[in-house]
């Protein structure tokens, strides 16, 4: 069984805390993963005084870590609660500003954005919550750069995820931050959820339900998939939906929240990240097989969608 790393998450409960939320956080992050053969996160959870009442009382808990243990943290995940418009504990506050201070990577699940931008940390800076409470975080918080449509918003030292649901994109998107698009595809697949979702929380709004609701898209998609290293158009994936182009473009924003092109880059990028994991040498070689043509673009795209050059992607993460 791996030993735990070096990275320590600490995730704060406070009076009112979601379970879902929290329970995302204990299975990404607190589980062991002996299938991946590497060192995991040592992980903890603290609460003012060691312990809390969850949610509407439904359970308390107890014999967890003080708040100081956010103080040996690298990344703080902040307590989100589903009445925003009540602060954290003031001495859980003062924990995440500590944080901040140090430099410490802060999460945020849902409306956990409130007690960021309560403490004060995200002043100037972009962030999400869930789109229910939008209109009510920009009210009050007017100095944060929300972005109610996305699942999540990665700020470098500082994440926040929309709904409930998103902790999972945003957790999942951290995993593949600190070990690479090949674990977090083997995290996902044993969690039975997608290593990356497109689109934004934009596509769960509350709206009227189509009199004729679209078929999936997951035939054209798992088509598509399969022919990455070839090129492929709009038309012919039109053509192999056996819609117009048009009406494409209209069931990916439906369903997806993007379109055809974008999400074809963004399949290509992760087929060159999972290449360059497997410990491809040759650029040119991952360019063509992910699709994406020359090493010029496979560079453009890379940086574009991981921040790292193929070469800086392959160091960190490559199996060695």
């Amino acid at each position: 069984m791996p030993q735990e790393s070096s990275h320590r998450v600490v995730v704060i409960v406070d009076a009112g805390s979601n379970p879902f939320e929290f329970g995302v956080a204990t299975e990404l992050f607190g589980l062991r993963r002996p299938e991946l053969d590497r060192p995991w996160y040592d992980f903890e959870v603290c609460a003012p005084a060691g312990a809390a009442v969850m949610h509407a009382g439904m359970f308390t808990m107890t014999g967890v870590a003080d708040l100081s243990a956010a103080d040996r943290a690298d990344t703080v995940i902040v307590p989100n609660r589903p009445d925003p418009d009540t602060d954290p504990a003031p001495e859980v506050l003062d924990a995440i500003r500590r944080a901040a201070a140090r430099g410490t990577r802060l999460v945020s699940f849902c409306t956990g954005a409130f007690a960021l931008a309560a403490a004060g940390v995200l002043d100037g800076r972009p962030a999400t919550t869930h789109w229910r409470w939008a209109e009510p975080f920009r009210a009050r918080f007017p100095a944060v750069d929300l972005r109610p449509d996305v699942l999540f918003v990665d700020d470098g030292d500082v994440l926040t995820a929309a709904g409930s649901a998103a902790a999972l994109d945003l957790g999942l998107h951290l995993v593949r931050r600190d070990h690479g698009a090949e674990v977090a595809n083997a995290v996902g697949r044993r969690l039975v959820f997608a290593g990356h979702r497109d689109g934004g929380q934009r596509q769960f709004v509350q709206r009227p339900v189509p009199a004729i609701p679209d078929t999936s898209l997951a035939p054209v998609l798992a088509w598509a998939q399969e022919r990455l290293d070839r090129p492929l158009t709009v038309a012919a994936l039109a053509a192999r939906a056996a819609v117009s182009p048009a009406t494409l473009h209209r069931r990916f924003q439906a369903e997806l929240g993007t379109t055809p092109l974008v999400w074809l880059t963004a399949e290509r990028v992760a087929l060159a990240c999972r290449l360059l994991e497997r410990g491809e040498l040759r650029l040119d070689a991952v360019a063509r097989a992910a699709g994406l043509g020359t090493t010029a673009n496979l560079r453009t795209h890379l940086h574009r969608h991981t921040g790292l050059t193929p070469s800086a992607y392959r160091h960190r993460f490559a199996r060695h």
